[in-house]
């Protein structure tokens, strides 16, 4: 430990102390409820116009386009599942089979499906509304569908980030 720094850290720059505050944490969950309530306001606003009679287009969103949605959501529920002192290391409490190794597992099984649905919005917006050549008003079906994943992905980012700040004052209690 070489000038009082603490060997555990990466960076040389201390982190801010209004970072550790449960107001923080509390403004990071519900910027995260925010994110994710726009996310699906932008997409249900999207397959409501698109059944409108008013529109006057023959492109409609089916249950195609709410496939990547619904994976972007699984995989935002199973991240934000994992507690984040689970994933540190290895320790043998349970049964003696190894935590951290399932944990990560299902961590990567959470970000893939994440993954997967960005991917899918960007794949069902190419071949369903680029590729056959659909002008702006029902091309905002396919672009829709990728703001909302994009916005639930960065709602599972905030809300990682809020539910897993230390706080000196905060204690986990469980049986």
């Amino acid at each position: 430990m070489a000038n009082g720094l603490s060997d555990h850290r990466i960076f040389r720059f201390p982190k801010p102390q209004w970072l550790n505050s449960a107001y923080t944490r509390t403004a990071g969950v519900h910027a995260a409820g925010a994110l994710f309530s726009l996310a699906l306001f932008t997409f249900i606003d999207a397959a409501t116009f698109s059944k409108s009679h008013l529109n006057g287009s023959h492109f409609h969103v089916n249950f195609v386009d709410w496939i990547p949605g619904i994976f972007s959501t699984f995989g935002m529920l199973i991240i934000n599942s994992i507690d984040k002192t689970r994933l540190s290391g290895d320790n043998f409490s349970y049964s003696g089979d190894g935590v951290a190794w399932k944990a990560r597992v299902i961590l990567f099984m959470g970000f893939a499906g994440m993954a997967g649905g960005l991917a899918g919005s960007v794949t069902v917006c190419v071949l369903k509304y680029v590729v056959t050549d659909a002008l702006w008003p029902e091309l905002w079906f396919g672009v829709a569908n990728i703001v909302a994943n994009a916005l639930i992905m960065l709602s599972c980012v905030v809300l990682w980030v809020s539910q897993n700040m230390e706080d000196d004052y905060t204690y986990n209690l469980a049986l």
